[in-house]
């Protein structure tokens, strides 16, 4: 059936083609532990696994994002003022905040 399919198509996918589809999907289903998937797969090590994990560009793009609001926001916020006994201008030179 599988060789009908693919003279019909056009193709020359392999049933080996159809295990890296299913692995990748099952390695980007949030629900499925990633060594569950190992397992399924049957691989020795994890590293092998992860393979099925690249990020697409969206993705990218979403958390690249996230990371830059999250850093504007932490920016709004000011500092507390420091501790008595602290000179301010030491901590600015050690963490480069203005107190």
């Amino acid at each position: 059936m599988f060789n009908r399919a693919n003279s019909l198509l056009g193709t020359n996918w392999t049933l080996h083609d159809l295990r890296h589809t299913a692995a990748y999907r099952l390695a980007r289903d949030p629900k499925m532990p990633l060594t569950d998937v190992q397992w399924v797969l049957g691989h020795a090590h994890l590293s092998t696994t992860q393979l099925y994990l690249p990020a697409d560009r969206d993705e990218v793009i979403e958390h690249v994002r996230a990371h830059h609001a999250r850093r504007a926001k932490s920016a709004e916020r000011v500092p507390p003022p420091p501790a008595a006994g602290y000179n301010p201008e030491s901590l600015n030179n050690l963490f480069g905040t203005a107190w």
